[in-house]
């Protein structure tokens, strides 16, 4: 699909970028949420990426939300200000039509031009799809954590990723 575009996070978008969200903390290790979060907790973590000043991009076409990302901080404690972590969810109708690269490289982009200077990515080591997306924009492993997370009666591996802005 070649006729989507990308604009800034609305209000109205809580709704379609939770049911993203819920298929991916119901369905896979991408995220070790446990438990959907209801719009009014996604939108307080929404609020509170605006309020920072963070990107927040959605993808749309036709009124549809296809997906989205956003780059928050790594770490809260105020000598991390200035790295970010990435976050991509697509819709599961969307995924492997190159949307996850537009979104990643305008994510990049709109970190590097807001003055952060190194992003983070932190992938669950099996998701192969994920982690060739972040090497080819460079992305390096610089670190993988064994059997940190526990979802599906099964323990994960993690890989982190890192690339200077």
């Amino acid at each position: 699909m070649t006729d989507f575009f990308l604009r800034p996070f609305g209000w109205a978008d809580v709704p379609a970028l939770t049911a993203i969200y819920a298929h991916y903390v119901q369905n896979t290790a991408i995220t070790f949420d446990t438990e959907v979060p209801g719009e009014p907790a996604m939108a307080e973590k929404f609020g509170h990426l605006l309020a920072l000043g963070h990107p927040l991009i959605v993808a749309e076409h036709e009124g549809r939300v296809l997906g989205y990302a956003y780059a928050s901080f790594y770490r809260p404690r105020a000598a991390y200000r200035f790295t970010v972590e990435d976050s991509i969810y697509l819709h599961p109708d969307e995924t492997g039509k190159g949307l996850g690269k537009t979104l990643l490289a305008a994510l990049l982009d709109q970190s590097k031009a807001l003055g952060f200077h190194q992003m983070l990515a932190v992938i669950p080591a099996d998701t192969e799809n994920s982690i060739r997306l972040h090497e080819k924009f460079g992305f390096e492993k610089v670190g993988l954590y064994r059997q940190v997370g526990f979802k599906f009666e099964r323990w994960h591996d993690v890989v982190h990723m890192q690339k200077a802005l």
